[in-house]
């Protein structure tokens, strides 16, 4: 079982930057691919980012590639979203995610993670 926290979300102004990070509880999480979804009103939920189990590995959504960045800390439980040159349009709930699968490769669905975060807020003002 794992357990999952977002922190960091809030208001920035168009071209500004926020760091996203993602707790994790449970002894497998360092095992387990990771990745970010946002879900904005009225939209349905949609893919971002993912990292392999050890990091080496990262996949990116057209929308976020060349302005986002993700990370992990196994060694802290932590998943990170760097998110740089914000538009009003990545207003959405950011949500981590796990696959719950160890070793397993990146996924880009969302049908592949089995462990959800509560959100956490992004709002860009244009």
């Amino acid at each position: 079982q794992v357990q999952l926290v977002e922190s960091g979300g809030g208001l920035v102004q168009a071209g500004g930057s926020l760091r996203l990070s993602c707790a994790a509880s449970g002894r497998t999480f360092s095992t387990y691919p990771m990745g970010w979804f946002r879900q904005a009103p009225g939209k349905e939920r949609e893919f971002v980012a993912a990292i392999s189990w050890n990091g080496a590995d990262t996949y990116y959504a057209d929308s976020a590639k060349g302005r986002f960045t993700i990370s992990r800390d196994n060694a802290k439980n932590l998943v990170y979203l760097q998110m740089n040159s914000l538009e009003p349009e990545d207003t959405a709930g950011y949500y981590c995610a796990a696959t719950g699968r160890a070793f397993m490769r990146i996924r880009a669905t969302a049908d592949g993670y089995t462990y959800w975060g509560q959100g956490t807020q992004v709002t860009v003002s244009s």
